[in-house]
Formats: structure tokens, C-alpha cells, sequence
């Protein structure tokens, strides 16, 4: 698989996550000494979905070349 089509896969389902989290939102609570903040994990998520936009832009960005003429 290529570098662009994991990066939107990681896209995608980071999408799908949010889609989900926001339609049933659950309060955060604690369980055994572990704390589970949805907020947080939803602030996560965006930050994984910018973070494939920048990747993705740089797929689209133009591209250099580098050649030596021979004589």
C-alpha cells in the first residue's frame, strides 16, 4: 500500500471515529484508576486527521527534479 492510501485510510477511520463519538456522546468517567476523558480522545482524533491533511498537501505540492547535463 502505498504512502497517500494509508494516510487516507488513517483518514478515514479517524473520520468514522468522530462520526460515531459525536452522535452518541458519553460522559467521561473512571474506572480501576483509569480515567477515560472523551473529550481528549475527540481533541486527538482532529489532530490525527490535520496531521493526514499536511501529508496529503505534501503529496500535491510540486515537485523537483534534480538532473546533471553530460557533456
Amino acid at each position: 500500500m502505498a504512502d497517500r492510501e494509508q494516510i487516507t485510510l488513517i483518514k478515514t477511520q479517524a473520520l468514522a471515529r468522530i462520526a460515531e463519538i459525536t452522535a452518541q456522546p458519553k460522559p467521561d468517567y473512571q474506572i480501576d484508576g483509569q480515567k477515560v476523558a472523551w473529550a481528549d480522545y475527540l481533541m486527538r482524533l482532529k489532530a490525527t486527521v490535520d496531521w493526514c491533511d499536511s501529508k496529503t498537501s505534501e503529496f500535491d505540492g510540486p515537485i523537483e527534479l534534480r538532473s546533471t547535463g553530460v557533456a
